[in-house]
């Protein structure tokens, strides 16, 4: 399998890890969007949000769980910050292993803007 994110679970790329336990890893994005900005993924491959099974609805709680531990160490809860997953190309997303994204660090306005 040739998945950035895999190769980075299984240490063979770099990353700068700000979270790690048995299910997930957590990671600074290399091209932040906001000051902070964190990718936090399964240590386990699954594609989208809609690959995920009933056997990996717990996974999910743990990345929601490592989000809000990340946000408290980053200095961002309080204050706020956005937990976004994006699934299938139409949403954006780039690497098809599921994958949130934990940004903050700033007013971030409107999740979208009306043209």
């Amino acid at each position: 399998m040739d998945c950035i994110f895999c190769k980075i679970v299984e240490g063979s790329i770099p990353s700068s890890k700000v979270f790690e336990d048995e299910f997930v890893l957590a990671f600074r994005d290399i091209q932040p969007a906001a000051p902070t900005h964190i990718l936090i993924i399964p240590k386990k491959h699954i594609a989208t949000m809609n690959d995920v099974a009933e056997e990996d609805y717990a996974i999910i709680g743990d990345i929601h769980r490592a989000a809000q531990h990340i946000a408290r160490e980053q200095g961002i809860a309080e204050t706020g910050y956005r937990l976004i997953n994006n699934c299938g190309t139409d949403s954006g997303q780039l690497v098809f292993h599921i994958h949130y994204h934990l940004v903050g660090g700033e007013n971030l306005g409107p999740l979208l803007s009306k043209a």
